[in-house]
């Protein structure tokens, strides 16, 4: 589905990012929303994170319904939901619709200046290339309540392991469990 190495990107910030693309039909992307959604809720964070401001929303429950119309995929948790378009969206026609629909999907993680990653996660851009989503994946440095841990708990990658094995065909990457603790990555 993908290359197996990723590509290295520098943040604006200046840190290091390692990136894998993932398909952008929307069966894929479907598929992608709902096992983060169902399987991982309880751990993730989510939300857009761009040059000043990262909404980091924890789930209040497992979704009550994952549901498509018109391109939109929305995740419904009962008070409040969400919408992505992941999918042809034809009702504000063609141009809009373009805009609107998920162009560019990644998995990445952060890498810290000793060369090990910090974090881990997955991100959604519409046809303009603006970030319309980041799901924050549980880090082994921090607790579900984002509270920093005193020692590393790599079985907290079980989530990242999964999403690159189903969507990536990769296994698990040693690289992943060399870091020693939380680092904030550009």
């Amino acid at each position: 589905m993908s290359d197996l190495e990723p590509a290295v990107v520098t943040t604006e910030s200046g840190g290091t990012q390692h990136v894998w693309a993932l398909p952008t039909d929307e069966a894929t992307l479907l598929d992608l929303i709902t096992t983060v959604f169902t399987d991982h809720w309880r751990q993730i964070n989510f939300g857009p994170i761009i040059e000043g401001a990262a909404w980091e929303v924890g789930a209040p429950c497992a979704p009550r319904a994952i549901t498509m119309n018109d391109g939109y995929a929305t995740v419904d948790f009962g008070a409040w939901h969400f919408h992505l378009c992941i999918g042809e969206h034809t009702a504000s026609g063609p141009e809009l619709g373009r805009i609107r629909r998920c162009s560019r999907a990644e998995l990445y993680r952060s890498i810290g200046s000793d060369g090990a990653p910090v974090s881990w996660g997955l991100r959604l851009f519409n046809g303009r290339d603006e970030q319309t989503m980041t799901v924050l994946l549980p880090n082994p440095f921090l607790t579900d309540r984002q509270d920093i841990r005193e020692s590393p708990d790599f079985g907290r990658l079980t989530a990242w392991d999964a999403l690159r094995a189903r969507f990536l065909s990769l296994p698990p990457d040693p690289l992943d469990r060399t870091g020693r603790g939380f680092a904030h990555a550009g």
